[in-house]
């Protein structure tokens, strides 16, 4: 079932490149690093990388344990080379040459922490790894998974600017895993099939700052606001719900890494050229009085080619908007602070 099914979404990923006008063999080639491969979700977003036909080479970096994911991974009898990079002195080589770097190293958050008490480990082996990427691959667009991702995008942008090297189009913070929940979470209140559910996702990527646009979720369904106050309540708490079902021995790393795919792959599609790919991500913005805010962005070529206006909000998610600025405004601040100091 699981092989089949695998080979009919392999066989439809070439038809629709097919039907995009570019023959399988012209596909162009595209090298993605994924920054701590060894972990939790780095190993299933390896795994999911692996699967993508439009990846041409796989670079798995880590501290410990990349060579033996790599020589998993690699077994798979899909497109992409598949590289195993270990340790600080392989960092370069497995840096070299990206088109698309995903950045899900870190630590986990375990049972009674908060994204705030991530803060300093996180951080700091972001600080690292953006300074990594600033010198080998400066020209990557980078998908920041690594939290709290309200202050590592602006630790990253920091970064960047000190060597010189920012380019606001081709960072990104990953919140797609809180458009995921939501699709799944209103699908079921809507007795829709998930499949045609969109709903955009706006503000940041923990708690209050996660703010659903029910009002805009397409196929429309008629919720009252008692339903829509309690979707809105569960996608904002998503990620605590997964760390108490695990009880302590995890927080959500594969449904993370199945969001972290998907993304990849609109920043791929965007890179090779496909018209009018849109998703929700946490980026450099006018939008808002903020610097940084997660809202529909275009796609394309260059990383960010538009960001899209909010649209039309509820009554409800307008309060919402403005309950989560001063959150999401102090983690920013928090995140400029830390890669300055």
């Amino acid at each position: 079932m699981f092989r089949s099914m695998l080979v009919r979404s392999s066989s439809s990923a070439k038809q629709s490149l097919l039907r995009r006008g570019f023959s399988s063999e012209s596909v162009p080639e595209r090298k993605v690093a994924i920054l701590g491969a060894a972990g939790g979700i780095g190993q299933p977003l390896a795994l999911l990388m692996k699967l993508n036909p439009l990846v041409s080479s796989l670079s798995l970096y880590d501290i410990a344990n990349t060579p033996g994911v790599a020589a998993d991974v690699g077994h798979i009898n899909t497109r992409s080379e598949v590289v195993g990079y270990m340790g600080d002195e392989n960092l370069a080589k497995a840096l070299e040459g990206a088109d698309l770097v995903i950045i899900p190293a870190g630590v986990p958050r375990k049972p009674g922490m908060t994204r705030d008490d991530l803060f300093n480990i996180n951080a700091g082996i972001v600080k690292n790894l953006c300074t990594a990427i600033a010198k080998y691959c400066p020209h990557a667009l980078i998908n920041m998974i690594s939290n709290p991702v309200n202050s590592t995008v602006p630790i990253a942008a920091e970064i960047f600017k000190k060597a010189g090297m920012y380019d606001e189009k081709k960072l990104f913070g990953v919140t797609t895993l809180d458009v995921v929940r939501a699709r799944t979470f209103y699908a079921g209140k809507a007795n829709v099939s998930v499949a045609e559910v969109n709903v955009p996702v706006i503000g940041g990527h923990a708690g209050v700052t996660i703010l659903p646009l029910f009002s805009q979720a397409t196929p429309q369904a008629n919720l009252s606001s008692d339903v829509l106050t309690a979707l809105t309540k569960r996608t904002q708490d998503g990620g605590t719900e997964v760390v108490e079902a695990k009880a302590g021995k995890g927080s959500a790393t594969l449904s993370m890494a199945y969001a972290g795919a998907l993304f990849a792959d609109a920043c791929l599609k965007g890179l090779n050229g496909v018209p009018d790919v849109v998703e929700c991500s946490y980026v450099q913005s006018t939008i808002t009085e903020l610097p940084f805010f997660a809202s529909k962005v275009r796609l394309g070529k260059n990383g960010v080619e538009e960001v899209l206006d909010l649209g039309p909000l509820s009554d409800f998610e307008k309060e919402g908007l403005e309950a989560l600025k001063p959150e999401l405004k102090s983690s920013i601040e928090k995140g400029v602070k830390f890669a300055n100091q």
